[in-house]
């Protein structure tokens, strides 16, 4: 008996020590838990450097864009009774689009756009009445009231100008649409009148424009006698049933823009060559 008991006594011993190495085959090694992934530190999102700001470092030629984004809608009536006249304020991006032209002329020569609060150049297009005017001096001051503490070396402004209809005592100004006549013997055109002025940064008198050249009269006028270079035609429903609609009209803005495109196109770059 004592025989059989003593090997018994062996393996069991044995195979309590083997038990012991074994680590227990159900509790999987606890998960390890993934060493704590640090809180993935966010790579700051690169913020997209702003871009330099236009009002940065020195000036050397500030551009003020004054059309106001203002649409004139003008009626050309058989008698003054069918004359009318309305300025709508509208959401084309004149000013933007003035800005652009003006930047593309320039070529390597900075800009920097100077901007104003709405109406302040209301004063100049709607003056108070009196017998004499003195629009110079009136620019002049009020660009010094624009620009402020901008410090450019002068400035290039842009403005509604006004001009007298061919065969008529009736004017037109700024950028708009009018028609003349009644019913089938009508027409509509859109127009741009608008000056550029160079304004000294330090004294803020109006300076000499691009120099004027008897070849480039000449070529004005033949220019001109042909067609008005100011005016453009267009198709007679393109012009709104009240001057309010203008300001949703799509092909009305479209054509605007674009109209106004090539006369700044034409107008600007002599300034930049001086």
């Amino acid at each position: 008996m004592l025989r059989f008991a003593a090997p018994v006594l062996i393996l069991l011993s044995f195979l309590t020590s083997a038990a012991a190495q074994t680590p227990p085959a159900t509790t999987a090694p606890a998960a390890q838990t993934a060493p704590q992934a640090k809180p993935t530190a966010k790579k700051a999102t690169a913020k997209p450097k702003p871009a330099e700001s236009a009002t940065a470092g020195p000036c050397g030629v500030g551009v003020i864009a004054g059309t106001g984004d203002i649409f004139v809608v003008q009626k050309i009536g058989l008698t003054v009774f069918g004359n009318d006249y309305a300025e709508v304020p509208v959401s084309w991006g004149l000013d933007d689009l003035v800005f652009a032209r003006a930047r593309a002329a320039a070529g390597n020569t900075p800009v920097r756009r100077i901007t104003y609060a709405k109406g302040a150049l209301d004063s100049y297009y709607h003056p108070k009445s009196g017998l004499f005017r003195n629009q110079r001096e009136e620019l002049s001051n009020l660009i010094r009231q624009v620009a402020g503490n901008a410090g450019c070396e002068r400035y290039l402004v842009v403005m509604r100008s006004e001009g007298q209809l061919d065969g008529t005592n009736q004017s037109l100004s700024g950028i708009g649409i009018f028609s003349r006549g009644v019913g089938l013997i009508s027409y509509a055109y859109v127009f741009s009148y608008i000056g550029v002025t160079w304004v000294d940064g330090r004294t803020f008198e109006i300076m000499k424009g691009p120099a004027v050249t008897f070849e480039g009269v000449m070529k004005r006028m033949a220019d001109n006698f042909v067609s008005n270079e100011l005016l453009q035609k267009v198709d007679k429903s393109m012009f709104p049933e009240t001057a309010a609609d203008s300001a949703n009209n799509i092909a009305l803005r479209d054509t605007t823009r674009d109209f106004l495109t090539k006369r700044l196109d034409k107008i600007l770059p002599p300034y930049f060559a001086q």
